[in-house]
Order: structure tokens, then sequence, then C-alpha cells
């Protein structure tokens, strides 16, 4: 058979934020299934995650899909980061979801991640002039038109291959800044919707690269009078989702509020910047939550009110958030005690 191109994707030890790293292994078999996959290596000391006289790092794969930029049958590779004895990395944020997963499984916790990102050319948001700035936010939301959306061929590209890697985006939106987009994974669980969002995130990436841009995930591209860019995390359990879930609901934000400060933690490097009270967010200091409220730390959704059941919407993570530890925070103090 022919030889067959598999992209190795981990996630490196850079802070406050980490990001995607890759490379290709060539195979002589087909990979349909992680356990298809044959553990690789990689330098640890050029991914700040070891040093030089003992850089070796394990990559484990945990999730396989196929490749829509090179076709079939190649595979892209998510992989773990382990340690050289074949524990877990100390970078490795994924191995607290899955221990807490698998505690807190019969709850069925859901998730559903909103990921707000800009894309740049020749260093500024794509769609601002080279000298000063666009008209006033406002007409770009859910926009139409050369004059008001920017970057709509990335972004049809993006969701194209996104479909056809069997990922599961539920939908795909422009934001208030020009530039500004959204693309939405999920409802999933905690472990599947987080290795999908890394995987969407790194085709974002790559597919940035055949069209002369690139995305950030920066919570506030644009200083002033612009909106930031978030990952609302739209999380429900089992109960919520019964009749009578909105009791529950209602419960968990009074979980979430005593927890405020260790969430914040943990939702995103620079998120101050974000959560000033304005432009659809709470400040960063307050928690507060409320029906149909997006100025809120916590949105309950209209039609959840409604229905008496349902699930809420986490409105502080930052678009640079690790889902893995988002996640693992949310069903911790949630599904916990």
């Amino acid at each position: 058979m022919a030889s067959i191109k598999a992209e190795y994707i981990w996630i490196d030890g850079y802070k406050p934020t980490a990001f995607l790293r890759s490379k290709t292994k060539v195979v002589d078999h087909f990979i349909r299934s992680a356990e298809d996959a044959p553990e690789w290596s990689f330098d640890g000391s050029s991914t700040r995650q070891a040093d030089g006289h003992s850089s070796d790092c394990l990559l484990k794969p945990i999730c396989v899909i196929s490749d829509p930029i090179r076709g079939e049958p190649n595979v892209l590779v998510l992989c773990e980061v382990l340690s050289p004895d074949g524990t877990p990395h100390v970078t490795n944020t994924r191995a607290r979801l899955r221990e807490l997963s698998e505690k807190h499984a019969a709850q069925e916790p859901w998730f559903g991640i909103e990921q707000e990102y800009t894309l740049y050319k020749n260093s500024r948001p794509f769609g601002f002039p080279e000298n000063g700035f666009p008209l006033p936010q406002g007409r770009y939301y859910c926009g139409v038109g050369c004059d008001e959306v920017f970057g709509r061929p990335v972004i049809e590209a993006h969701l194209t291959a996104c479909l056809n890697a069997d990922l599961k985006i539920s939908g795909i939106n422009a934001e208030v800044m020009p530039g500004q987009w959204e693309f939405q994974v999920g409802p999933l669980g905690p472990l599947e919707v987080s290795d999908q969002l890394w995987l969407a995130r790194w085709l974002l990436y790559r597919i940035g690269e055949d069209f002369g841009v690139y995305a950030k995930l920066d919570p506030k591209p644009v200083i002033g009078d612009w909106n930031g860019a978030g990952a609302h995390t739209n999380f429900s359990t089992k109960a919520m989702r019964d009749s009578g879930g909105i009791k529950v609901i209602e419960e968990a934000c009074q979980k979430l509020s005593r927890k405020h400060k260790e969430h914040i933690e943990v939702y995103g490097a620079g998120n101050e910047s974000r959560l000033t009270g304005l432009h659809e967010t709470c400040g960063i200091n307050e928690f507060r939550y409320g029906v149909s409220d997006r100025g809120a730390s916590i949105r309950i959704p209209v039609h959840t009110a409604k229905n008496g059941c349902g699930y809420l919407e986490d409105r502080r993570p930052a678009a640079n958030m690790d889902p893995y530890q988002v996640c693992a925070k949310l069903i911790e103090t949630i599904c916990g005690e």
C-alpha cells in the first residue's frame, strides 16, 4: 500500500498560554483509531517541556480524524504528552479532565464551546485600514458584504475542513469587530469537546497559512470601544436537561459563585483586559447570573428559563482558554459535593 502521512499534534509548555505543535510521521499502514497510531517522541527542550540534557517527551495518540487538507487516507493525530516514564507530563492538562470525567460520568456532563478569534494580516486585524480605525462596532456582527465582513473565504474553508474531518461544528458567525469570527463545537462530552476544539484550532491556523492570514485568540485584540474575544462555555448535566432542571441550574450558579476566583485563574491569560463590565461582560472581580443577561458571569438562556430545564452559559472564559482546564473546573465545581 502507499505510505500514509499522519500529522501528530500536541500542546506545548509555553506559559501563560500554551500553543499547538505538530509534525508528520510517514507510516505504511492505515490508521483508523488512536490504537492504530504508534507512540512517538519529540524534543521537549524546544517546546519548554524538558531540559536539553534530557529532552525526550512522548506522544500518546488519543484522537484520530481524517486529514481534510491532505485528504484520505492521511490523518490528524491528537496526542497527550507523557514523560519518559509514561506518566502524564506536568503540562498535560487532559489527564486531570480524564479523571474527573470518569468520576462524574453518571451525571452525563455535556459541553458546547463558542470559540471567538480574530484574523490578522500584516499585524493588523483583517479589515482594519493601514492607518486609523474602521467604523465603530455594531454593523459587523453577523454582517454580509465586503464592507462589513472580512475573511469569509478563510472561514468557509475552515468550516468545510472541520465538517469533512467529522468534527462536531454546530455553527459559525461573524462577530462584533472587523476580522472577528466565531465557531461553535458541541454539544459533546468533556473530553470529546476539548479534543475537537484543539483540532479545530489547529485546522484554523493551518488553513490560514494558505491564505496568508493568521488567527489570534487574544482576549482583547484591540484596546478601546471594541468587544473582546471569549470562549463562552455552555454546560449541562442530565439533571439540568430533565424536567425541573432549572432548580439544579440555579444551584450550580450558587456553587460557581463560591469558586469564582478559582475559575478565573484557569479561564485564560489576559482576561482582565476583557472582563471589564463593558462590552457584554461582567467585571472580573464580580459574579452574578441572570436570565438572558449577556452582561452576567453566567447567562441562563431564555428558553431554558421558559422550559424549566436546559443549560447554563459561562461567559467568563477567554478565547485563549485551555478547554481541558475549563471543562475540568466546571465539572469539579458543579458535579462535586
